[in-house]
């Protein structure tokens, strides 16, 4: 019998058999990993197997390669703060579909989750919470291998005058340096660069431009998925959350 244990963060639940479930959790220690919860649709574990709820996990199986069992004990639930507001839940939504869909699965990203869980302990305070997922899906590009630089021109090396990053590197872009590929090259709204307007439609802006790079780089590579919906809902909650 192999064994583990370790904190984790509950990422998605479903169903299997008549009252078993499925959950995917993420932890620093063995990152993404599946298994089933034995009476996890009963009216004490249902509650607690939500995305986004931060566990205790006991992982036991036969053989290291067996989809093995979770033992699961309640540390927080993070619901009540997304539930009641419309950014909240859109986020929670967004960062547990995009971490069930890109992670290699039982691999260890232990910086990764300590920012998912910080970001995640934001849940409900609309006013930070925009730009640190923003700061979130950069550190998801850079965890993964494809993180933006952004610190001078690809082309010229300057830092003055970035306005653009490059579709294929990655890189920042001067505007004299894009010249007529300028059309073809991604917005570098300031606050991609650790400065300049926080605002709610910057930020989703520079949401366009690092989603670019995790539905070419991290999920085109899985085969034929299109970017979680969620997503898309947050983006969309973002920018009614500043004109509200």
């Amino acid at each position: 019998m192999i064994a583990w244990q370790d904190e984790a963060a509950l990422l998605s639940s479903r169903p299997f058999g008549e009252t078993s479930v499925i959950v995917e959790v993420f932890s620093a220690e063995h990152g993404r990993h599946a298994g089933v919860v034995r009476g996890g649709t009963s009216r004490k574990l249902a509650p607690v197997l939500q995305p986004g709820a931060q566990v205790a996990v006991t992982w036991k199986a036969r053989l290291d390669s067996h989809l093995g069992s979770f033992t699961v004990e309640p540390i927080r639930s993070r619901a009540a703060a997304a539930m009641g507001d419309r950014l909240a839940l859109a986020g929670l939504n967004a960062v547990c579909s995009l971490l069930a869909m890109v992670l290699p699965e039982r691999e260890a990203h232990a910086p990764l989750y300590e920012r998912t869980v910080a970001l995640l302990d934001l849940l409900g305070q609309s006013d930070v919470w925009p730009l640190a997922y923003l700061r979130w899906e950069q550190a998801l590009l850079e965890e993964m291998g494809f993180g933006l630089d952004l610190s001078a021109c690809a082309v010229r090396g300057v830092n003055e005058d970035l306005i653009y990053v490059s579709p294929k590197s990655g890189r920042a872009v001067s505007r004299a340096a894009a010249g007529e590929w300028a059309d073809r090259m991604l917005p570098l709204p300031q606050v991609l660069a650790g400065q300049g307007d926080a605002s709610h439609a910057e930020i989703a802006k520079a949401l366009g431009t690092t989603g670019y790079f995790i539905e070419h780089r991290l999920i085109k590579g899985l085969g034929d998925h299109p970017m979680p919906a969620a997503r898309a809902r947050l983006i969309d909650a973002i920018v009614r959350a500043e004109s509200a």
